[in-house]
């Protein structure tokens, strides 16, 4: 049984879920949504920002416990500055999953929506339907947990490819130092 911590991380919204593994078999164990922004510009400070998603992902990880940390890659699209401010997001998440000693596995957004709707190109709708379909929930969740729900259905997949890879090469290993 493996308990992994998706990320969906934002300057302003940062997205989790929260799976767990058991052979093939995926359980659903919690998602939600870490609010960094006030919706105030005059209150907005960006380092409390930081904090907060700092802090939400430590307490995320206390309370479930996860064995393995999935985030989403920075895009780099049009506006720089942005891109920028992501990837400090980014890395509060990674700092808070780091001191509490999780492997960080990194994914780009192709590579998720691979995984999950079996195409790169897929928009936010297919992921979030796929998503509901594949942790047979209830309702449709909402699009920032949705999204992290996907980076870490994307690690399972990705994680369970590593480990029979690993098996076979062990096998191999094994058959020829007989």
């Amino acid at each position: 049984m493996t308990i992994i911590l998706g990320i969906d991380p934002g300057s302003r919204i940062t997205g989790y879920g929260v799976i767990k593994k058991e052979g093939r078999k995926l359980t659903y164990l919690g998602s939600g949504c870490i609010k960094a922004f006030s919706g105030n510009k005059e209150d907005d400070d960006f380092s409390e920002r930081l904090q907060t998603i700092f802090a939400g992902i430590s307490e995320i990880i206390l309370q479930f416990n996860p064995e393995r940390f999935a985030i989403e890659q920075v895009f780099m699209g049009v506006n720089p500055g942005g891109a920028l401010k992501l990837g400090q997001a980014r890395g509060a998440a990674i700092v808070a999953a780091t001191n509490k000693g999780l492997p960080v596995a990194e994914y780009s957004a192709r590579q998720i929506k691979q995984a999950v709707v079996g195409t790169g190109a897929a928009d936010k709708s297919q992921v979030q339907h796929m998503v509901k379909t594949i942790l047979k929930l209830p309702a449709m969740p909402q699009a920032d947990a949705a999204d992290a729900l996907a980076v870490a259905l994307c690690h399972a997949h990705s994680y369970e490819s590593l480990e029979k890879m690993a098996g076979q090469a062990s096998k191999i290993v094994r058959s020829r130092l007989r």
